[in-house]
C-alpha cells in the first residue's frame, strides 16, 4: 500500500533536508545553497549542493539529485519504506501502519481537515461582506490592522447567522463534527451551539498550512467570558505541538536564522505588519519541549519575547526552565523584556521595524543569564538561602540532555555563585580550577569538529596513542615506521617527536621541545581519547586500535593516488596507467 501523499509531505515540511543531509555530509553556507563532499564518491573539491528552498539535493561528479526520502535510501541503503519510519521518527511524527484503524483515521482527518477549511474560508469572507461584523472590522481596525494582514492570516469573525452551521450538518454527520471542537452540545437548549460565536478567529494551521484549530478574541469585555479561547483538544489537535505562524515562517528559515517566539495571535500579526515576519505564537500553554523542537529544526535562535508584564515575567520563566532542557551547542535560546505596559504588538507599532530589531541585538539575554539573575535576586544572605539557590541551579542544569551544554551551564552558575559569596566558598576555589570556556566556545568548537575532515580526526587520535602511549611505541616501533600523515601541522608533530625521541628511544615526552599549540589541537580534536583512557592499561587493546587506525591513514594514501591516476587515465588512456590504477584498487580491497 501507498503511503498518503499528506503524511509525506508532512515530514517533508518538518525536516529541512539540510539537516537530514548534515547528519551524513559536512555542508557549509554558499549563498542559498549549502555545499559538501559527496557521499557518492570520494573527492577533494566539494559538487554536492543541497537547496532547503527546492527540497533537493544535486551531486555534480555522480549526477545523483533527489529529496530527503532518495539521500536516505541511498546513503542508508534503505527501501522507500524503511525511509519514511527513519525520517518520521526524526521528525517526531508517530510511524504510519497500514492497518484497518490507520485507515479509518486517515479518512477522520481528511474529513477534519475539510470542515475547518470551510469553515475558516466562509467566516473569513464573513467578515468583509456581512454587516453583522461592523464591530469585528472596528476592532481589527483600532489594532492598526490593514486588508493584506487580515486576508494573509485568514482573520475571520463568527456572527450569530446560523446558515453556515445549517449547511455544514447538512455535508457531514453528527459525529465528524463533534470531532472538530467547533461546535458543542448545549444540554439545557438540546441543540449544537458555535464555539466561537461573536468572536474575531485566527486559524491556526499545521505545518502544511493546513487549519486544524482556531483562537477566539470576543469583541465586549465580559466578566463572564474569557478574552481568547482556543480550540479544544482533539485526536489531530495538540495545543503543545503546534505554533501559530509556523507554517509561514518555516519558508523563511532560508534567509533567517532567528525566530521571535511571543504570546498572541495579535503579536505576530502586528510584527508582520510591520515587516518583522519570523514570528510565531505557542497557543496559550507554557512552552513545551515539542515546540522547541519544531523550532530548532528551522532555526538556530530563538528569542522568546513575552509581554513587559508581571504575568509575562512569570510565563518567560517558565518557559526558560522548560525550554533548557533542548539546548543545544549549535542552537541559542535568549530572552527579551519589553518595557512594562507594552508587548511585541504595541512596541513595534509605536517604536517600527527596525527600532524593534535594534533592541533585540541590545537587549536579549541568553537563556541561562537570564535563570541565574532570576533566582539569584531571591538569594538572602543566609547558608540556608544560597544552599536552597545553589541546589535549585545544579537541579536545572542536570535536565539539559545535552551533556556539553549540561556541563558548561553547570559551570557558569558555580563561578557566578562563587562571585557572589566568595567567603563561603573556599572550598569551592581550591577544587575548582575556573574554565575559561564558555557556552559561546562550546558551540565553537562543535563548529570546528564539523569542519575538520575525517583523516584529520584519524591523525589526532593517532598521534594521541603516540603521546599517551610512548613506552609501549618504543617496543612497537615497527607498526609506525612507514606511516604518513598529509595534515602539515600533523606531520610537523609527528617529525619532530620521532627526531626528539630518537625514534621513541627516549619516552619522556613531558620534556620534549614542541611547540605546545600543536599538541593542544591533538588533545581537543582526538577522537580516541575516551576510549584510551578507559583502556589505559590494556596494551593489546590500545595496539589493536593503533592497527585500525594505521590501516585507515594508508587506505586514504591509497584512495589519493586513485584519484590522481584515474584523473592522469582520463587524458592519456594509457594502459601502463590503467594497470598501475588497477594494482592499487586490488591492494585497496586487502586493506
Amino acid at each position: 500500500m501507498k503511503y498518503p501523499k499528506e503524511y509525506l509531505q508532512e515530514i517533508k515540511n518538518r525536516l529541512k533536508i539540510s539537516t537530514v543531509v548534515s547528519k551524513t555530509v559536512s555542508l557549509k553556507k554558499r549563498g542559498k545553497e549549502y555545499v559538501g563532499l559527496s557521499p557518492f564518491k570520494t573527492e577533494k573539491t566539494p559538487s554536492f549542493t543541497v537547496n532547503d528552498e527546492k527540497e533537493f539535493y544535486h551531486c555534480f561528479s555522480t549526477g545523483e539529485h533527489g529529496n530527503i526520502f532518495d539521500f536516505v535510501m541511498k546513503t542508508q541503503n534503505f527501501k522507500f519504506g524503511e525511509s519514511v519510519k527513519f525520517l518520521s521518527n526524526l521528525a517526531g511524527m508517530r510511524p504510519y501502519t497500514f492497518s484497518k484503524e490507520d485507515r479509518i483515521r486517515e479518512e477522520k482527518w481528511n474529513k477534519y481537515k475539510m470542515i475547518y477549511a470551510k469553515y475558516v474560508e466562509f467566516y473569513h469572507e464573513d467578515i468583509f461582506k456581512n454587516p453583522l461584523a461592523i464591530d469585528a472590522k472596528n476592532y481589527l481596525k483600532n489594532r492598526n490592522l490593514n486588508i493584506e494582514e487580515v486576508k494573509k492570516f485568514k482573520i475571520g469573525y463568527v456572527s450569530n447567522n446560523e446558515n453556515f452551521k445549517k449547511q455544514i450538518f447538512k455535508e457531514f454527520n453528527e459525529s465528524e463534527i463533534k470531532d472538530t471542537g467547533l461546535f458543542y452540545f448545549d444540554e439545557k437548549k438540546k441543540k449544537y451551539v458555535d464555539r466561537f460565536r461573536n468572536r474575531v478567529i485566527f486559524p491556526i494551521n499545521n505545518i502544511s498550512g493546513d487549519p486544524i484549530a482556531l483562537g477566539g478574541r470576543i469583541l465586549n469585555n465580559n466578566k463572564y467570558l474569557a478574552k481568547y479561547i482556543n480550540s479544544p483538544e482533539t485526536p489531530f489537535f495538540k495545543k503543545g505541538s503546534n505554533l501559530y505562524n509556523l507554517d509561514f515562517t518555516r519558508k523563511l528559515s532560508n534567509n533567517i536564522n532567528n525566530i521571535f517566539l511571543v504570546e498572541g495571535y495579535m503579536d505576530v500579526v502586528g510584527l508582520s505588519k510591520n515587516k518583522v515576519y519570523n514570528a510565531v505564537a505557542n497557543l496559550g500553554t507554557s512552552l513545551t519541549t515539542r515546540q522547541i523542537l519544531s523550532l530548532n529544526q528551522f532555526f538556530q535562535h530563538i528569542i522568546v519575547c513575552f509581554d513587559g508584564d508581571e504575568s509575562g515575567y512569570k510565563a518567560a520563566l517558565r518557559a526558560a526552565e522548560n525550554s533548557i532542557i533542548e539546548l543545544k551547542p549549535e542552537k541559542e535560546i535568549s530572552f527579551l523584556f519589553l518595557p512594562d505596559k507594552h508587548d511585541p504588538d504595541s512596541f513595534v507599532n509605536e517604536k517600527g521595524k527596525d527600532f524593534f530589531e535594534n533592541f533585540s541585538k541590545n537587549n536579549s539575554v541568553p537563556i541561562h543569564k537570564f535563570i541565574f539573575n532570576h533566582y539569584s535576586k531571591d538569594m538572602d544572605d543566609n547558608p540556608s538561602s544560597r544552599a536552597i539557590f545553589e541546589k535549585k541551579l545544579r537541579a536545572i542544569s542536570s535536565t539539559i540532555k545535552d551533556e556539553f551544554i549540561r556541563k558548561y551551564v553547570l559551570e557558569y552558575f558555580l563561578e557566578k555563585i562563587y562571585e557572589l559569596t566568595p567567603n563561603t566558598n573556599v572550598k569551592y576555589k581550591k577544587n575548582y580550577s575556573k574554565i575559561t570556556k564558555s557556552l559561546k566556545s562550546t558551540q565553537n568548537y562543535y563548529n570546528e569538529t564539523k569542519s575538520l575532515k575525517s583523516i584529520d580526526i584519524k591523525e589526532f587520535s593517532f598521534l594521541y596513542i603516540l603521546l599517551k602511549k610512548s613506552n609501549l611505541i618504543k617496543n612497537n616501533f615497527n607498526l609506525i615506521e612507514n606511516v604518513k600523515l598529509f595534515s602539515n601541522e600533523n606531520k610537523l608533530l609527528f617529525e619532530e617527536i620521532k627526531n626528539q625521541t630518537n625514534n621513541f628511544e627516549n619516552t619522556e615526552i613531558e620534556s620534549l621541545k614542541i611547540d605546545q599549540s600543536l599538541i593542544d589541537r591533538v588533545f581537543k580534536y582526538a577522537s580516541i581519547k575516551h576510549i584510551i583512557v578507559k583502556n589505559f592499561n590494556d596494551d593489546q587493546k590500545i595496539l589493536e586500535i593503533l592497527s585500525e587506525l594505521i590501516r585507515d591513514l594508508k587506505n586514504y594514501e591509497l584512495e589519493l593516488r586513485i584519484i590522481d591516476l584515474e584523473s592522469k587515465f582520463s587524458k592519456d588512456l594509457s594502459e601502463t596507467t590503467f594497470n598501475e590504477l588497477k594494482e592499487l584498487k586490488k591492494l585497496q580491497k586487502i586493506n
